[in-house]
């Protein structure tokens, strides 16, 4: 999924491996948002799919953000979902056909796509790349061909991804 809507390419990208399900995918939302303010349309920000396991909703998660982006609203419907984590562990995949409905997309659309699967290749695709390139747990970033675990600890992550950023954009200007 992608969240870039410009036409020029950014001049860096920044995979975010997450899942929907994870409450540390949640307190990242802050440094997003601080990236997204701080670099604008130079920073893409790429919500790549990574459920775990232990987290028996995060699959359909996965492909409900899929139909999200489908239909124009993927971070906006990823930041409702990672809010309120509790609720997806309560209600299940009721609650993302919810979500959909509350942020004024097709919900009808989101549940007949957690039926068919249409968006399963994709989650597939992007939990088996990350795995070959070794992450483990979510949050994870790679920037610049750099990983960064977020799993364990969010501290001082932002601050490195800003390095890196900052570097691949000096760069690019170069």
């Amino acid at each position: 999924m992608n969240d870039s809507s410009s036409a020029r390419p950014a001049a860096a990208v920044l995979d975010v491996w997450c899942e929907l399900q994870c409450p540390d995918c949640r307190g990242a939302l802050a440094d997003l948002s601080a990236l997204r303010a701080r670099y604008g349309d130079l920073l893409e920000l790429r919500l790549r799919h990574f459920p775990l396991e232990k987290h028996k909703h995060a699959f359909a998660a996965a492909q409900a953000a899929e139909e999200a982006a489908e239909q124009g609203q993927a971070w906006p419907y990823v930041e409702a979902v990672l809010g309120r984590v509790e609720e997806l562990d309560r209600k299940g995949e009721p609650f993302l056909v919810e979500v959909a409905r509350e942020l004024g997309l097709d919900a009808e659309e989101f549940d007949t796509a957690l039926i068919d699967g249409r968006h399963i290749l994709i989650v597939d695709a992007d939990q088996a790349e990350g795995k070959a390139i070794g992450v483990t747990g979510t949050p994870t970033y790679v920037i610049g061909g750099e990983r960064l675990d977020g799993g364990k600890s969010q501290e001082g992550l932002r601050e490195r991804i800003e390095e890196i950023a900052d570097r691949l954009l000096a760069e690019q200007e170069s």
